[in-house]
Order: C-alpha cells, then sequence, then structure tokens
C-alpha cells in the first residue's frame, strides 16, 4: 500500500498453504460473519495484491496483500 490514504498493514499468520478470502476476513476480525465477509467483498472495497476482488472463496497463499477499505480508512492484511 504505497499511497497516501493508506493504512497500517497487519500481518496474519496461517497455519496451512493457504486460505480463502471470506475466512481471512473473519479470522482477522474484519468480518463477524460468513455472511459480513461476503457483502464486504462484492461490494467492491476489497483489493487483493492491488485489483478489486469480489470473490469470496478467492485462494490466498503467504505473501498475498489484502486491502479493505472501511469507514475509518484503508487497512491492510499480509498474509504470513
Amino acid at each position: 500500500m504505497a499511497d497516501d490514504s493508506s493504512g497500517p498493514v497487519e500481518d496474519v499468520e496461517i497455519t496451512g498453504e493457504m486460505i480463502r478470502l471470506g475466512q481471512l476476513l473473519k479470522f482477522a476480525g474484519v468480518a463477524d460473519s460468513g455472511a459480513d465477509a461476503g457483502a464486504l467483498v462484492t461490494s467492491g472495497d476489497v483489493l487483493v495484491d492491488g485489483e478489486v476482488e469480489t470473490r469470496r472463496g478467492r485462494q490466498l497463499s503467504r505473501g498475498a496483500l489484502v486491502e479493505i477499505q472501511t469507514p475509518a480508512g484503508r487497512t491492510g492484511l499480509r498474509i504470513t
């Protein structure tokens, strides 16, 4: 996240080889439920590696950067 409107990036450690986007949003506390995660993703407010992602089931592996636009600003999650 290189622009001035970018927020902090939090490292999120996973135990397996990958995690699905909806699971990550719940695990990181960004969404309370799968339905909340789905609504957030389909709103277009989630970017994966700089591109808008609208699939809640998108598989993410280590090194992926997920950015979420929230009312409080943009925040990032990096998979480790």
